[in-house]
């Protein structure tokens, strides 16, 4: 029987960094989700496909496969059999994806492979509807979020990090929209499932969340 812990939260709380963590403390698999839907925008993007033309997303849908593989250590994810590891963390990849995981076609392709990876593995997922839609059954579900300002920050100090020179009103004014466009979709919108963990992480280091998350996992793995 396999353990699922379900990661749902806002763009930019950490549920990567996080759930990454958290797998390898546990020996899980780690399901990133999030980058599985900007490879998805970007797969859309390149057939130059308008985002709001619903009809042509579901059409060419059939064409997309996203697959994924762990390499030296590190998951890789791939488009049609290219590696997009380094494209999908791009900002317009986050952009895109929020636009396109809105319609039911892309959601439907994608939640049925997570959920067939779920049954055979013990694995971390993390996205904005794991808990509530696509491992509803989930043993441990943590809504993990903080302020739009702290995701902003660190948003902002990582692409200092990186050599760029961001603009950090502009990043919180993303984060506000992508919550915005997150929240408000109509197929399995952004919100807390009725039987999660809330987690504010605005105070917190990312290694007291890992730590929160995989005491409270080892807790419920005892109790079954």
């Amino acid at each position: 029987m396999s353990f699922q812990i379900a990661l749902d939260g806002p763009a930019g709380a950490g549920k990567s960094t996080v759930a990454k963590a958290v797998a390898a403390a546990l020996q899980f698999i780690y399901i990133d989700t999030g980058a599985m839907y900007r490879a998805m925008g970007l797969y859309f993007d390149s057939l130059g496909i308008d985002l709001d033309d619903e009809s042509a997303i579901d059409s060419a849908c059939p064409g997309a496969s996203v697959t994924i593989a762990h390499q030296e250590g590190s998951q890789h994810i791939f488009l049609n059999g290219e590696d997009v590891t380094t494209a999908v963390r791009a900002e317009k990849a986050g952009m895109l994806a929020s636009k396109t995981s809105a319609y039911g076609s892309v959601r439907r392709k994608l939640t049925s492979m997570q959920q067939e990876i779920a049954k055979v593995q013990n694995v971390v997922m993390d996205g904005r509807d794991i808990g509530t839609a696509v491992l509803p059954e989930a043993p441990l579900k943590v809504y993990l979020t903080a302020s739009v300002e702290e995701r902003a920050r660190r948003r902002y100090l990582e692409l200092k990090n990186k050599g760029q020179d961001p603009d950090l009103a502009e990043i919180a004014a993303d984060i506000e929209q992508r919550d915005y466009q997150d929240m408000h979709r109509e197929i399995a919108p952004l919100c807390q499932a009725e039987d999660a963990v809330y987690l504010d992480s605005s105070d917190l280091t990312a290694e007291q969340v890992v730590e929160k998350i995989v005491s409270l996992a080892r807790e419920r793995m005892n109790q079954e």
